[in-house]
């Protein structure tokens, strides 16, 4: 019986992740006959889940919507963690969801045993947000691109670069990375012919298609996309070489501003950005260690412009 539990709660978990599965899909992933799929499929329209099937081409197992579902079942620490998390969401890094987020709040506090509602409470009165002035996601985007990734649909859009420049763009989504309180999407840009990574606070009518693609060959979204904020996005990207070991550096660093590589056990590469040399140079100078700009060239001039002004501040040095 426990087995079958499992299995059935694994159906469950694969009947939410996509719209359609066929009975051999399903068979397959769980290991067993579509005679058991069509038997585990009867168990959760017992329990109240509202499991279509259609016959044919493009037929299968669906998970409908309605009123149908059973409540949500949480234990302790489970329901601790949902409540801890909303109160964080209320902070707002997608439109929309603080306001969602404290009516969840809300009903989830009437129905906790007075033990866990206490717990809760002393968590959000210890607990504030800072406003961080960033600009927030829509939540409709934000679900409808996670829809297009899911389902493997082109999605139009129209884009207003960094400088202000407004494009109309048809990409393939592969994945959405949170950085911090900003959200990004990797695509393929199908006009350009090209891998490129969209802001989706900077996107407008947002429109998913029913053109489905085949996924190419990629790397991971967030290792991509990590490159592109830290470096690759800027007027003058940097590598440069710390005389540290890799892990002390990441201690130190963001992932949002750098991408770290070790060159040995006791060095490692650092790629950023800036839109000023200074710029650069002032948030390298804050690095613990000593390092070496393998590029810009320009980069070290910047550097030693910045030494010597604090030679001066100083009073190190003579004033020219």
């Amino acid at each position: 019986m426990a087995r079958t539990t499992e299995r059935v709660l694994h159906l469950l978990g694969l009947l939410q992740q996509r719209p359609v599965w066929t009975g051999p899909e399903l068979a397959e992933r769980l290991g067993v006959t579509t005679r058991s799929i069509r038997r585990d499929v009867e168990r959760l329209r017992a329990l109240g889940y509202p499991v279509q099937a259609a016959q044919g081409v493009g037929g299968g197992y669906q998970l409908g919507r309605g009123r149908g579902l059973p409540p949500l079942l949480l234990d302790d620490a489970e329901a601790v963690a949902v409540a801890v998390s909303l109160r964080m969401a209320a902070g707002g890094t997608v439109s929309g969801a603080s306001e969602a987020a404290l009516r969840t709040l809300a009903k989830l506090d009437q129905v906790m045993p007075p033990r866990l509602r206490s717990e809760v409470r002393a968590i959000h009165e210890a607990t504030q947000t800072l406003d961080s002035g960033q600009p927030a996601v829509d939540g409709d985007v934000l679900l409808q691109l996670a829809r297009t990734v899911r389902d493997t649909v082109r999605v139009r859009f129209d884009y207003e670069a960094r400088d202000g420049t407004p494009s109309a763009r048809t990409v393939e989504p592969v994945g959405l990375v949170a950085t911090g309180r900003r959200w990004y999407l990797m695509a393929y840009d199908v006009d350009r012919d090209d891998w490129r990574t969209f802001r989706l606070d900077r996107m407008t009518r947002v429109q998913a298609t029913t053109w489905r693609f085949a996924q190419r060959v990629h790397e991971d979204p967030a290792a991509y996309v990590q490159r592109a904020v830290a470096s690759a996005a800027y007027r003058f990207p940097a590598r440069v070489v710390v005389h540290a070991p890799l892990k002390e550096v990441a201690e130190r660093t963001s992932v949002r501003s750098v991408v770290l590589t070790p060159v040995d056990d006791s060095t490692t590469l650092l790629e950023a950005g800036g839109e000023t040399l200074y710029g650069l140079a002032f948030h390298l100078s804050l690095l613990a260690w000593e390092f070496d700009v393998e590029e810009p060239a320009e980069l070290r001039d910047a550097l030693a412009a910045l030494g010597g002004r604090a030679l001066r501040a100083a009073g190190a040095a003579p004033r020219e």
